[in-house]
């Protein structure tokens, strides 16, 4: 038998676990290749299809935005491998696996912690500005650093190149990712009006909770509604009582009229469209898509391929 029929008939001669073990694969990875490229080629064409807005005339639901990443007031945000302020981040620290004797073998490496910022940053452009809240979003970060290091977190000032690097020495490696103020911020998500009035509860749901809190404090609502002395709030002491809190609901509810509203950017709620972030222009991250969905189109094909191959040699 000549060495290329012998390599061809190969599955004929594996045990049926092994056989139906890579026949499985193969088939998994041609059904997943071809899931993806669906997946890839949708986002491509929903970047495409969806205008961009401005901020100042953007209307209310899934909107494509362009603009520059800003950080908020308050607690800073800041990235926990190399303690640099930023606007996002997500890491990953891996440790090399070892075998009994404590040398590190195969190359493998075993995520030991990760995380990833939930804090809210802004979006500006030159017609305004709304608040990111990047929960489920998928985000290109600006920066990615990669390197290795002997400690499960990095010394004090062992800070990675900015550039990735994919060899290094070391039995740990560290990865960060971060979107920096000033940069430029590409966005497609979800966008709706907060505060301004626009949420909170209703008129009739405020002279409840009113209600409700005065008689938790009966000293306080007998010295202002009982009017007659007799230590019990009557019927026209309550309605007066009622009349207070819609008074006081009107207020509550014209104050918050009267603050401005906000526009927060989210992960849509229908959970079908994606929402990104990326720091680099749609073109770009179209073009990225569309290679990702080749990519995995030949790779269905090669799985496609092997997969017939195992069931023609049992079958044919």
């Amino acid at each position: 038998m000549s060495g290329l029929a012998y390599w061809l008939a190969w599955p004929q001669r594996l045990d049926p676990p092994a056989f139906w073990f890579f026949c499985g694969v193969a088939l998994f990875a041609a059904i997943a290749s071809f899931a993806g490229v669906f997946l890839y080629l949708h986002r491509a064409r929903l970047i495409e299809d969806t205008p961009t807005s401005k901020l100042r005339s953007a209307a209310q639901g899934y909107v494509e935005l362009e603009g520059d990443a800003a950080v908020m007031d308050g607690p800073p945000i800041v990235a926990p491998l190399t303690h640099t302020p930023c606007a996002w981040f997500q890491f990953r620290v891996e440790e090399k696996e070892s075998d009994n004797g404590g040398r590190h073998h195969n190359g493998r490496w075993r995520v030991i912690s990760r995380g990833r910022s939930d804090g809210l940053f802004l979006l500006r452009d030159d017609t305004g500005q709304c608040v990111v809240d990047p929960d489920g979003a998928l985000v290109t970060p600006s920066v990615t650093q990669v390197w290795y290091g002997n400690t499960p977190t990095p010394p004090p000032g062992m800070i990675g190149p900015r550039e990735r690097r994919w060899f290094g020495t070391g039995a740990y490696r560290y990865r960060e990712e971060r979107l920096h103020p000033g940069d430029y911020l590409y966005a497609i998500g979800d966008l709706r009006s907060a505060g301004g009035g626009v949420e909170g509860p209703t008129r009739a749901e405020t002279v409840r909770e009113l209600l409700a809190s005065w008689k938790r404090d009966q000293p306080r609502l007998l010295a202002r509604f009982d009017r007659n002395g007799d230590g019990a709030i009557d019927a026209a002491e309550w309605e007066q009582a009622r009349d207070a809190a819609e008074h006081e609901a009107v207020a509550e509810l014209g104050r918050r009229l009267s603050e401005p509203g906000v526009l927060l950017l989210s992960r849509p709620p229908d959970g079908q469209r994606p929402f990104l972030l990326s720091s680099e222009p749609p073109h770009r991250l179209t073009r990225r898509y569309q290679i990702y969905a080749a990519g995995l189109f030949g790779l269905f094909l090669l799985a496609g391929v092997v997969a017939l191959w195992f069931i023609n040699t049992r079958t044919g």
